[in-house]
């Protein structure tokens, strides 16, 4: 098996962005409300159809290639585990021309019990590039009443929430975990590859700055129940320094990009021509140069601006040439103790 190029996938979203997509992967400009790409992505929008779902170049979905050969795709291990297209991840890029609504994620055992899935929606921030104050949102600095916040919640307070949230000024090359159960909120100005649990499970407790309603922004739990999967504890300055990391994403790879508390649920690296890889499902976005993946399944060209879809069946490969590149990959140990419980979605 080889790997596959990824067709383009931006996404229309209610927020601003999407030019520096365009310009990391060489396309035309993108639409002023295209700011996010699902990259190797076999699990769609909640509620929304197909939307998301990643096509390769030759127009195939990426989710019927990994169902039809689920161990060639994510290998003997871990194939069909929950269902035939289930590769353990979820990558995107996200281009943040304003603000984004706070919101939390649920974790494995809120998902297992309310919403039939094994996952949660852990995930992690890689700053690709940021404007000068660019800041992102991430945990309580001190414990919230649960009917205050709800009361603020009602009233979409979202400066209330803000103002009792973590700020934290992001640079390129800083890597960030987002704990399910955490609130959180990117700023206007970053422009991240997030690593995820493969779902799209969201919390919204500021809906009025988006497109959705108050209906909406529960995953159809209503809130007495989606609010059990907010924490409402602090979030101490040590645990969020335990979060975050930096690496030089102009410099020499391999590195690992994330904290190791994220190698659960993912894991993201910076490669350089030479690393090596073992064999694996992966998904690549090529940064910069040009070259080859050259594995035990033969070779494969790329070139700068590139995704690609990597089969746990071309075995062990590493880049050549001068091309570098960002791999994301599904947790070390996946799938784990993973309850496979009800369908992922």
């Amino acid at each position: 098996m080889k790997p596959v190029q990824l067709s383009p996938n931006l996404i229309d979203h209610f927020y601003r962005g999407g030019a520096r997509i365009a310009a990391l992967r060489g396309l035309p400009a993108a639409g002023e409300r295209q700011p996010e790409e699902w990259i190797a992505a076999t699990v769609s929008r909640f509620g929304s159809g197909d939307t998301g779902l990643a096509r390769t170049v030759g127009g195939e979905l990426l989710r019927d290639l990994v169902a039809a050969d689920p161990v060639g795709w994510v290998g003997a291990r871990h194939a069909g585990r929950f269902t035939p297209e289930d590769t353990g991840l979820l990558v995107k890029l996200l281009d943040a021309g304003q603000r984004l609504p706070v919101h939390v994620h649920p974790d494995r055992g809120f998902a297992r019990s309310h919403l039939g899935c094994p996952y949660g929606k852990t995930e992690a921030w890689l700053v690709l590039e940021a404007d000068p104050g660019a800041a992102v949102h991430l945990g309580w600095t001190a414990d919230v009443d649960p009917d205050e916040l709800a009361t603020r919640r009602d009233a979409q307070d979202g400066d209330w929430m803000l103002e009792r949230m973590h700020r934290i000024e992001v640079h390129r090359g800083d890597g960030i975990l987002v704990p399910a159960g955490q609130v959180h909120a990117i700023g206007a100005g970053a422009f991240v590859l997030e690593a995820q649990e493969p779902t799209d499970f969201s919390i919204l407790l500021e809906w009025s700055v988006t497109t959705e309603t108050r209906d909406g922004s529960h995953l159809g739990l209503g809130f007495d129940t989606a609010m059990g999967a907010v924490s409402h504890r602090a979030l101490g300055t040590e645990a969020l320094r335990a979060l975050a990391t930096h690496v030089d994403l102009d410099g020499p790879g391999p590195a690992s990009c994330l904290v190791e508390q994220a190698d659960p649920f993912f894991r993201v690296d910076l490669l350089d021509p030479g690393a090596p890889v073992p064999a694996g499902f992966g998904a690549l976005v090529v940064l910069d140069g040009g070259g080859a993946l050259r594995g035990d399944g033969g070779s494969v060209e790329v070139a700068a601006g590139q995704a690609l879809a990597v089969p746990a069946g071309f075995g062990a490969w590493t880049l050549t040439g001068d091309a570098r590149g960002l791999l994301a990959r599904p947790g070390r140990d996946w799938p784990g103790d993973l309850d496979p419980v009800g369908v992922a979605r």
